[in-house]
């Protein structure tokens, strides 16, 4: 009996020494646990904000893309213009326009001179006055200071127009000019006309020589197709109502129609600076 008891005395201690030995045991197998989760939950916060700040990103360059896309227009005009204030003052845009080409049929601005195709054709801006711009703009948009300027004492600035309307007065005038008008301008001697044929000659020459430097300047890319044109003995014909990417002329007509002087009955005779000495050059460019 003696003998037994002691046994079960050993192996009690033996099993509680052993539950106290695996102690130690437990507790190591939970900190690797604990360390485990808390590097997966720190990982998951880094790869959560990477794909946050990818979001934002992403989104910030779309916004940017799409601002940039809509002011494509903008830039373009700055691009391929010489900048003048009217680059700044009026949003420039383009859009597409169906050229009214048709060889047989005429709009206001082909029909022989009378008042009212001048009036259209004067409705376009092309006999608008000259303006002004500031000293500032002036020297921005590539004049040099000894250009022609607003006397002071009247707001300064220089004596411009806007290059456009010139084309267009150019083109009016060689309009004039064609031989089935002539006679009719030169009978009402009014502007280019009240000069001698000489001068006339000269300036329509001018004109004519603008118009095609401005077409080579601004050549057009585009091609013109051709159709079948009479069932009965078909023969091809070019198609001249082609689409165009057009500026927002009326916009820009508009700002040139406001920025007008007053008519030269209206200005006082002190309205022009003097010119400087060194201004004035011999001949006329």
């Amino acid at each position: 009996m003696a003998k037994d008891h002691l046994r079960r005395l050993l192996s009690n201690a033996s099993e509680e020494s052993d539950e106290e030995g695996s102690l130690p045991r437990h507790v190591n197998k939970e900190e690797p646990r604990k360390k485990y989760l808390s590097k997966l939950f720190l990982k998951s916060c880094c790869w959560f904000l990477l794909f946050l700040i990818a979001c934002i990103l992403s989104f910030w360059a779309g916004t940017r893309v799409v601002h940039e896309e809509s002011n494509a227009d903008g830039l373009c005009a700055k691009h391929t213009t010489q900048w003048s204030p009217l680059i700044r003052d009026v949003p420039v845009h383009y859009s597409f326009k169906e050229f009214n080409g048709s060889f047989m049929n005429e709009d206001i601005y082909r029909k022989v001179g009378s008042p009212e195709v001048d009036k259209a054709w004067e409705d376009l801006g092309s006999d608008y006055r000259a303006g002004i711009i500031s000293y500032k703009d002036g020297l921005a948009s590539g004049l040099d200071p000894s250009f022609v300027q607003r006397n002071e004492k009247y707001g300064g600035g220089f004596i411009v127009n806007v290059e456009g309307m010139h084309h267009l007065h150019c083109l009016n005038l060689v309009r004039k000019a064609l031989y089935f008008n002539y006679e009719r301008y030169k009978k009402l001697g009014e502007h280019a006309f009240v000069n001698d044929d000489f001068i006339l000659r000269l300036h329509i020459t001018h004109c004519l020589d603008t118009v095609r430097q401005v077409l080579m300047c601004n050549v057009d890319t585009g091609v013109l197709g051709q159709v079948w044109v009479d069932p009965k003995q078909p023969t091809a014909f070019p198609d001249f109502r082609t689409k165009h990417v057009c500026k927002n002329y009326d916009d820009i007509r508009n700002w040139a129609e406001h920025l007008q002087a007053p008519p030269p009955d209206q200005i006082p005779n002190d309205y022009l600076a003097r010119p400087k000495q060194g201004d004035v050059i011999e001949f006329t460019p």
